[in-house]
């Protein structure tokens, strides 16, 4: 007899959620994950639900930024996107994001992954969030040029088309020496 896939499956999510800095838990890159969790479906057995088959679509998510966050030279903000579907659905891997300009041309690098932790597949009930972390060098210290953009584009995990989400967290670095990242979506935000 071994663990149940649905306490293994448990097990990874709360292991990757801990392993993530709490002020990284939110925001970029697109996911490439198969759509099937590393433990396969659990199965439903007395009050647990039924395991979620449907990926998260653009068409059923909106999505938003946290306030920014500063501390050891890096600016971090949250990255939540949510369920407003109408029905249970699941995200696995990390978000696409860009800084776009108001002529919707992208502003610096695209983000880098941070691996901290095995993507896990998070199950979005209608209405709940799902969080990932976007985090950059603070544009002050590494000279970088900077801009401010219009928006930051959010693209879930094995989508194409991007939301479009205005945004407030001021200069962003562009070129020069800095590092734009991004953690994998979990159910956590830390905060």
């Amino acid at each position: 007899m071994g663990i149940s896939r649905a306490k293994r499956y448990r097990g990874a999510l709360w292991t990757a959620a801990a392993l993530l800095p709490a002020q990284l838990l939110l925001a970029g890159c697109r996911g490439g994950e198969s759509e099937a969790s590393p433990a396969g479906p659990a199965a439903a057995t007395g009050s647990e639900p039924a395991a979620v088959t449907t990926r998260c679509r653009t068409s059923g998510l909106s999505a938003s930024v946290g306030p920014g966050d500063a501390g050891a030279g890096q600016r971090a903000f949250s990255v939540a996107l949510t369920n407003q579907s109408g029905k249970a659905c699941f995200l696995r891997g990390y978000p696409g994001a860009a800084f776009t300009d108001a002529g919707g041309g992208q502003l610096g690098p695209d983000p880098e992954r941070i691996p901290d932790a095995p993507a896990a597949r998070v199950t979005l009930a209608p209405g709940e969030s799902a969080w990932a972390a976007l985090s950059y060098s603070n544009p002050e210290l590494t000279d970088a040029r900077t801009a401010v953009p219009e928006t930051l584009l959010i693209t879930p995990p094995d989508e194409h088309r991007p939301l479009s989400v205005r945004w407030e967290g001021g200069k962003v670095p562009v070129s020069g020496r800095t590092t734009l990242s991004v953690t994998a979506f979990t159910s956590r935000t830390g905060r």
